[in-house]
């Protein structure tokens, strides 16, 4: 009786009124997300509603009170997507090549491999190679693409001098064991060492003679950064950190080399973390460049100081302490340095040798970084466990559009592209995409909701009869089941109980 009074103008008025205020919450939800980066709806959901049902969100971390300071310091006046050499690279034919015996894949791209052809020119060779004959050839087996074909080449050249390139080449590529590159690498020291002396003392006297200083100077700090790597591979660690802190004090402006990364992975490993905040307090500046192993290592002393005792179902009744806010606080900044590396921590991806060249805050970064570094989060206890509850209450925090940046420049939005080039094929890969913030449920819902009844309003508009026709029979549809057991209910109750039933 209640359908049959309706006029078509009361379902135009529903549907419109329906419409206008959908329209107004997807306009109040779409400027919240804009300016919050969260579901205004979602938010007091999880905040008040869930806590009263008893569920507890261990991923969203307490709001935390950071400035943007740092962002606008730690600007880069590099390219965005500048490729650096990876600190931590792999030994060719030691470990690199060993890969390939045993699975028959090629760990590394030929655009990797061409920018180390294109390093080892610019730090083994200069103008005056031609002097020596050795070095000539040496100077035409780094352009070699062939791998024998460069072998053969420093074979030739150790065959005329003691030259310390040859030496270096075969230790890289050559040598099958750890062991032998060693050897060979003491006897591209040896070598060396002869030729900076000789240098450094004609190193004034002509610009011929500085880049000649300047590319032995280059050699030595390679070969002893190398046999330091030696030394920590072959378990000799403390002998590792001794020669990388004197390497640092006898070339301290030779930054490029990034010496410190090395030192702190050695000093994680002898788990001497009063050391590595020493390290991390010089380099862990505004004015130099981050690093994933910076950003991700501070993190790491800050969680050891409460990861054994975190719980976040004692954190979301209490709240976080002022050690566990600033552990969480590195993780977000971590996070969003290098978005990548929380999956191959967690073991949520499986990791592949790392490439000889990294792009920093990309998947090749993250990939070199959770190679070596796994380890050290394994062995403080709790620590995945916070990563794992906090990492990505990072997303929430950063501005939306996520080009916007939050406490470092804006992430480059052509790493995807340069990591394909650097990372192996999707053979047995599959390259990280930094997580893109995406809409939330309520204004996906809303939108539906608003553009559905602006719809029914155009139609009820435009043919008011038949729309109410429809109407009618949808809502006579829907409360069918609703009769249908009504009146199964009455057919079993006796009807004197079912009156009084009605009447109360």
């Amino acid at each position: 009786m209640f359908l049959n009074t309706l006029t078509p103008k009361f379902y135009v008025a529903l549907t419109g009124t329906s419409s206008l205020i959908s329209g107004l919450i997807l306009i109040f939800e779409w400027w919240y997300f804009r300016k919050y980066g969260t579901s205004f709806i979602e938010q007091v959901s999880v905040s008040h509603l869930r806590p009263l049902l008893g569920g507890v969100d261990s991923s969203s971390p307490n709001n935390s009170n950071t400035s943007n300071g740092e962002a606008d310091s730690s600007r880069q006046s590099v390219s965005e997507c500048k490729v650096w050499r990876n600190p931590l690279n792999l030994f060719r034919g030691a470990e690199y090549n060993r890969y390939t015996w045993v699975t028959g894949r090629e760990p590394l791209t030929y655009y990797d491999m061409n920018l180390s052809a294109q390093d080892h020119q610019t730090f083994f060779t200069c103008d005056s190679d031609h002097l020596r004959p050795a070095d000539a050839i040496m100077q035409k087996a780094w352009r070699e693409r062939n791998p024998q074909a460069r072998i053969s080449a420093a074979h030739e050249a150790l065959e005329l001098e003691d030259c310390a390139t040859a030496y270096i080449l075969l230790a890289e590529e050559e040598a099958t064991t750890i062991v032998e590159a060693e050897r060979l690498f003491k006897q591209a020291l040896k070598a060396g060492e002869g030729c900076y002396r000789r240098s450094q003392q004609l190193q004034h006297h002509g610009t011929q003679y500085e880049t000649q200083h300047r590319r032995d100077t280059n050699v030595l700090v390679y070969i002893k950064r190398r046999l330091a790597m030696c030394s920590r591979k072959l378990g000799r660690t403390r002998e590792a950190v001794k020669m990388m802190r004197d390497l640092m004090k006898e070339f301290p402006l030779l930054s490029m080399f990034n010496i410190h990364e090395n030192l702190l992975e050695s000093l994680l490993e002898l788990q001497n973390y009063a050391d590595v905040q020493a390290v991390l307090a010089k380099y862990d500046d505004i004015s130099l460049p981050k690093s994933a192993t910076i950003c991700y290592t501070a993190a790491l002393l800050k969680a050891r100081a409460v990861s054994d005792k975190f719980s976040p179902e004692a954190a979301s009744r209490r709240g976080l302490s002022t050690a566990e806010m600033n552990a969480v606080e590195a993780i977000h900044r971590a996070v969003e340095f290098n978005p990548h590396v929380p999956k191959y921590l967690l073991e949520m991806k499986s990791l592949i040798l790392p490439p000889e060249h990294i792009l920093k805050r990309g998947d090749s970064e993250a990939i070199a970084y959770a190679f070596f570094h796994l380890q050290h989060w394994k062995r403080v206890e709790g620590a995945l466990n916070l990563l794992h509850c906090t990492w990505e209450g990072t997303f929430r925090m950063i501005p939306y559009p996520l080009e916007k940046g939050h406490l470092f420049y804006p992430y480059p939005i052509c790493t995807e592209t340069a990591d394909r080039e650097l990372l192996p094929k999707a053979v047995f890969h599959e390259v990280s995409v930094y997580p893109k913030k995406e809409l939330p449920f309520f204004i996906l819902f809303t939108a539906g909701l608003c553009s559905f009844t602006a719809m029914l309003a155009l139609l009820t508009h435009q043919f008011p009869e038949l729309m109410g026709v429809f109407a009618k029979a949808f809502l006579s549809t829907l409360f069918a089941p609703l009769n249908f057991i009504m009146e199964k209910v009455e057919s079993i109750l006796p009807s004197s109980l079912w009156h009084q039933l009605t009447r109360i």
